[in-house]
């Protein structure tokens, strides 16, 4: 199967795309500036030691906090909600942050044609749980995306997710327990039940947080 005929069989993993309508700065934010900032493998960061990525980072949060600690840093953010993508676009702007680079789609889409082994580390945090039995062939978290991920990443790099539902958790595991590049990085309980210093809160971990749910942090080391 090509990659295109790929990409056509993908279920969607994310809900609706757009939120309110724009304001006249976020279109020309859109217009002007996400085209400049999309990701490109000819169109990345120079002199930068790591490249990271994140899948669906939401508000930004999350990205915008590494981009900012960690200036020799490539991060390439992929989003497919427009409303986050502004938000992101408009703090590059503002601040003038150079290491961020976007895209406002599929994060599948940049994982097949990125080139091999470039990643040196990756998050998913508390992606959309799909709760409803009917539509959980829908997360995002699969086997099939591990594979992906395993293929762009380093030996040696470390993937990052996090989520609120203990389900989801549960068969994360399994779909990592069938990608055998990546290892556990868990010895006991609070390797799993303690968020990292250097791993911010997002807004949905927040919202987790305040409505009584367990968190899961887990970690994982491709070899």
């Amino acid at each position: 199967m090509t990659d295109d005929k790929r990409e056509d069989h993908d279920l969607r993993s994310y809900g609706r795309r757009r939120g309110r309508k724009p304001s006249a700065r976020q279109t020309t934010l859109l217009r002007q500036d996400l085209p400049r900032l999309a990701f490109d493998p000819t169109n990345t960061p120079e002199g930068l030691a790591q490249t990271w990525l994140e899948i669906g980072f939401g508000g930004g949060e999350h990205l915008l906090w590494q981009a900012r600690r960690n200036p020799r840093v490539a991060l390439i953010g992929c989003e497919p909600f427009e409303d986050g993508v502004i938000k992101v676009l408009s703090a590059i702007v503002d601040e003038d942050l150079k290491n961020i680079r976007l895209h406002m789609g599929d994060a599948r889409e940049i994982l097949r044609r990125i080139r091999p082994n470039s990643i040196d580390r990756a998050f998913i945090l508390f992606p959309d749980p799909w709760p409803k039995r009917k539509h959980r062939k829908r997360r995002l978290v699969n086997s099939s995306l591990l594979k992906l991920l395993a293929d762009a990443m380093r030996p040696g790099a470390e993937l990052r997710i996090g989520t609120d539902i203990g389900d989801y958790a549960r068969t994360m595991l399994e779909a990592f327990s069938v990608v055998p590049r990546f290892v556990w990085q868990a010895a006991g309980p609070e390797d799993w039940r303690t968020r990292p210093s250097d791993w911010p809160e997002t807004r949905y971990e927040t919202k987790a947080i305040r409505e009584g749910r367990k968190r899961y942090y887990l970690r994982f080391l491709r070899v």
